[in-house]
């Protein structure tokens, strides 16, 4: 495989991630198409329409501001069948944003997405917001970018980025935005056609509701506090 960092991340990189989901288990020949940053009027619809025409079901990791502003696009995506993750609020990047923050906003923008799956934009994460959030969320991350927000490459260009690096279990990414819609548009049916004539079949991304945020240290400190208080209370 060639060694493109910004479309596949070498092995040293994801490693601070353990946790996180970089790629599907490959044991069928399964890629699993995702989207950021919609929902997004004309650009998302488009998106669902195409797949819906090839019968696959995909991942929408949405923007909670956006689906406050466009709630049927949302709900389009849930009634056809597509699982949906939670990519912040107001697409805060976790490397420039305090930590509490951070999680109030990711929060936030769960109140109206509700599920336990979470990418950050970008990818970006400060290992203290890494742990916190592994403990509710399954943070899904990437095996191949499409590039396709990138206006300073062509989009033949996004296409080879994920024809070239695709491989059984990819978790490929491509973007319904504005910025990445003329690329989008053009790369994403070529990209289906490569796809299904090298004889890949398409899955969303599902896990089981079943992690809990833990408490933090400072948490913990101010449960013990409280306790210390209401025992105190009692003996007076």
């Amino acid at each position: 495989m060639r060694f493109k960092p910004q479309v596949h991340l070498p092995r040293c990189i994801t490693k601070w991630f353990p946790a996180a989901i970089w790629r599907m288990p490959e044991e069928n020949k399964t890629v699993y198409l995702t989207f950021d940053d919609g929902p997004i009027p004309g650009v998302t619809p488009w998106v669902l329409k195409l797949l819906r025409e090839h019968h696959i079901k995909a991942t929408f990791f949405v923007v909670g501001e956006n689906v406050f502003r466009h709630p049927e696009i949302f709900e389009q995506m849930i009634e056809e069948g597509h699982a949906v993750g939670n990519h912040t609020y107001h697409h805060l990047q976790g490397l420039k944003s305090g930590n509490l923050t951070y999680y109030k906003d990711i929060e936030k923008a769960n109140e109206l997405i509700g599920s336990n799956l979470f990418r950050p934009p970008h990818g970006w994460l400060k290992q203290a917001q890494y742990h916190f959030l592994s403990q509710k969320y399954k943070i899904i991350m990437w095996d191949v970018i499409s590039c396709d927000y990138n206006r300073n490459i062509t989009k033949e260009e996004v296409l080879n980025n994920v024809t070239g690096f695709v491989r059984p279990g990819s978790i490929i990414t491509f973007h319904d935005s504005l910025k990445a819609e003329s690329h989008l548009r053009w790369a994403l049916p070529r990209a289906i056609e490569f796809l299904k004539a090298e004889g890949y079949e398409f899955g969303k991304i599902e896990f089981p509701k079943t992690r809990r945020l833990y408490a933090t240290p400072f948490i913990q400190r101010i449960r013990k506090i409280r306790n210390n208080l209401r025992q105190l209370r009692r003996w007076a």
